[in-house]
């Protein structure tokens, strides 16, 4: 295989070489940015959605899955949010041959779907909280540059919808929503920044919006997931209403946590190198390669030997793969490094002779590891692992972001930027003139990592409410 781009000088050129060449997607079916899942990609959605699903459940929200397609009478209760996707819905309006009576939207988020069927779910402050998620396919017409994972038609999403007894509710499980993110991205080895929305970018039919960005190449950014706080603003159109103890009506307040398939994209961007893909173990489709070296007359004991290693660490739970094909060693090596396998193991005659296998994680670090401890030994390779590519991409989060004072210094910006911003919707898109790309919000949680807060506004130089925001180009 040819080389690949240079990560730094050419993100989006080596990121599309790494997803084609680690054969994570195939971009190739007839509808643009309706991507076909691999099955090496598949099993990573499919580790991915593990993580997802045991960190929500923690917290006591359960699995529901509501249709696809949505009445455009039902569409069309929450203007706002209407308004907010007009140009982003695809609409079915024939079945078979003949014009559908009402046109059908096929679901972009899934507020309108979900929302009339809690109006009958919920009656009593009994029914409180209502906190459902599912994992399904949303569609958005991108008309952007298409990329997969990251800016695609047809979504892999998770989305949580709830409903709360009052604000004060709603707002304690959007804090809970962030706790369980925190939770997600600390098993995806992914460092992010917690950031409030300012008004015009968010949500449309959200009171508030909490954003999780990384930033991935110079002063781009991803944005990885959101939390909303509706307040009352669907419950009121929807008409869901509980009755309170003392009998009077009252409408729901609302919160959404959504996530995609972009975490997958963030994790190929923050954490591949010039060599391909890393995963780290949580989510990668075989956190172990057993890999035969054999050499001459070796075969009959390397083999079994082998066979022997993977078959131990499946039964102890571990996705492995015995590469036993007919490469050399070499190209085997190549080829799961380029995958971003986290650990393989290297069986030959010396190993099995020796009673110790050669272990070589992706980032390069080689080292023997006793067979009779192989299982406990393969458990704190890949602890160690998973905790060195955290501390590494924590290091190139800190590196990204840098303190701007003046507006010029937001032209031809190569870093994200910690600035001052009273608060104000003319100065913030000054900021964001300045920088071509977004102001992206307040932290919401303090930063990994101490920066000095800002004194004056960089556009209008007022001292008094100065806030510290991000601007950013988003991807």
């Amino acid at each position: 295989m040819a080389e690949l781009p240079d990560k730094r000088t050419a993100f989006i050129d080596w990121y599309l070489a790494v997803v084609e060449a680690a054969n994570l997607s195939d971009k190739r079916y007839p509808v643009k940015g309706m991507n076909v899942w691999t099955p090496y990609g598949f099993r990573a959605r499919r580790n991915l959605d593990r993580v997802m699903v045991r960190e929500i459940e923690a917290t006591g929200s359960q699995a529901v899955e509501f249709p696809t397609l949505i009445p455009q009478n039902e569409f069309a209760k929450e203007k706002e949010h209407i308004k907010g996707f007009d140009a982003q819905v695809f609409w079915v309006t024939r079945g078979g041959l003949s014009e559908l009576d009402i046109p059908l939207v096929l679901r972009p988020t899934s507020e309108t779907a979900i929302y009339p069927i809690f109006a009958l779910w919920v009656r009593s402050h009994r029914d409180l909280p209502l906190n459902v998620y599912q994992i399904v396919n949303t569609f958005r017409y991108e008309t952007k540059t298409t990329r997969p994972f990251v800016r695609v038609r047809e979504i892999h999403f998770f989305e949580e919808h709830t409903c709360q007894l009052d604000e004060a509710a709603a707002t304690e499980r959007v804090r809970s929503n962030r706790e369980a993110f925190r939770r997600m991205a600390h098993a995806l080895a992914l460092p992010y920044l917690a950031l409030r929305r300012p008004p015009w970018d968010t949500f449309p039919g959200a009171h508030y919006t909490v954003a999780f960005d990384i930033p991935l190449a110079g002063a781009r950014t991803l944005q990885l997931g959101s939390v909303h706080h509706y307040r009352d603003n669907f419950s009121v159109p929807y008409g869901i209403r509980y009755e309170a103890p003392d009998g009077s009506e009252r409408p729901v307040h609302q919160t959404t946590f959504g996530l995609s398939e972009r975490l997958l994209g963030a994790i190929v961007g923050a954490h591949g190198d010039a060599r391909g893909a890393v995963f780290p173990s949580e989510i990668a489709p075989y956190e172990v390669v057993v890999v035969p070296v054999v050499a001459g007359p070796s075969a009959s004991s390397v083999l079994p030997a082998a066979r022997s290693v993977a078959d131990e660490l499946r039964a102890a739970g571990r996705r492995v793969v015995l590469d036993d094909g007919d490469e050399r060693p070499g190209a085997k090596y190549y080829r799961w490094e380029l995958a971003g396998a986290p650990l393989r193991l290297e069986v030959g005659a010396r190993e099995v002779e020796s009673g110790r296998l050669t272990a070589v994680d992706r980032l390069g670090r080689k080292a023997p590891l006793e067979r009779a401890a192989l299982v406990a030994e393969v458990g704190r390779r890949l602890g160690d692992y998973d905790a060195e590519l955290l501390r590494r991409a924590s290091e190139a989060l800190r590196e990204a972001i840098s303190p701007a004072a003046t507006l010029a210094e937001l032209h031809d910006a190569q870093q994200v930027r910690w600035v001052g911003w009273c608060g104000a919707e003319d100065c913030g898109h000054e900021i964001e003139k300045a920088i071509d790309g977004a102001l992206l919000g307040t932290p919401e949680e303090p930063l990994p990592f101490p920066l000095e807060p800002p004194t004056r506004c960089i556009a209008c130089g007022r001292t008094e409410g100065v806030r510290a925001a991000l601007a950013a180009q988003p991807m």
